[in-house]
């Protein structure tokens, strides 16, 4: 899947979660992040908040942290 197609992706689910808290929207972001996508999609969004985060949403940005890496094997 391309980069930008992730992007926009994760920046969806940012967009559902926008009316709470910034904290708990971070965390409901990173939680369906890593619930719903496969490793390697993961890998990619991991990947672009590595390089800085070019045009994902800031919430997104700050679910990174919580987002959980896959093992090397599964990437």
């Amino acid at each position: 899947m391309t980069d930008d197609k992730l992007a926009y992706m994760a920046n969806q689910i940012a967009t559902a979660f926008r009316a709470q808290p910034r904290e708990a929207a971070a965390d409901a972001v990173a939680d369906h992040i890593n619930k719903f996508w496969e490793p390697r999609m993961r890998a990619q969004l991991l990947a672009r908040l590595d390089a800085g985060g070019a045009g994902l949403d800031a919430t997104v940005i700050a679910a990174g942290p919580a987002i959980r890496r896959p093992a090397a094997a599964d990437a």
